[in-house]
């Protein structure tokens, strides 16, 4: 998997709502209403990421979700990391 340029990875990141590229990789958050509700959207990514064999950098704390995807194998983000925060973003919900 090719590593994206600059501008690739800032075209892309128009259409992908709550994503933003800094520091070689693109990161977001999430805050849900409880933690319950964050352990859960973090299994159903959990999933995503193993059918793609591809796994975040993430963290949580009690209700937020932090995440960073970028391919270390490339040195930075790919489009499989567009392919998975896309997933993301499905799995919890984002709208436009």
């Amino acid at each position: 998997m090719n590593k994206l340029t600059d501008f690739e990875i800032e075209r892309r990141l128009e259409s992908l709502q709550d994503w933003d590229f800094y520091e070689n990789a693109i990161h977001t958050d999430f805050e849900f209403d409880n933690f319950k509700d964050c352990m859960s959207a973090m299994n159903r990514i959990a999933f995503e990421c193993e059918a793609l064999n591809h796994h975040p950098e993430w963290t949580n704390n009690y209700n937020t979700l932090d995440i960073t995807l970028k391919t270390h194998d490339a040195g930075g983000v790919t489009e499989l990391d567009f392919k998975l925060a896309k997933a993301i973003n499905i799995i919890v919900e984002v709208e436009d």
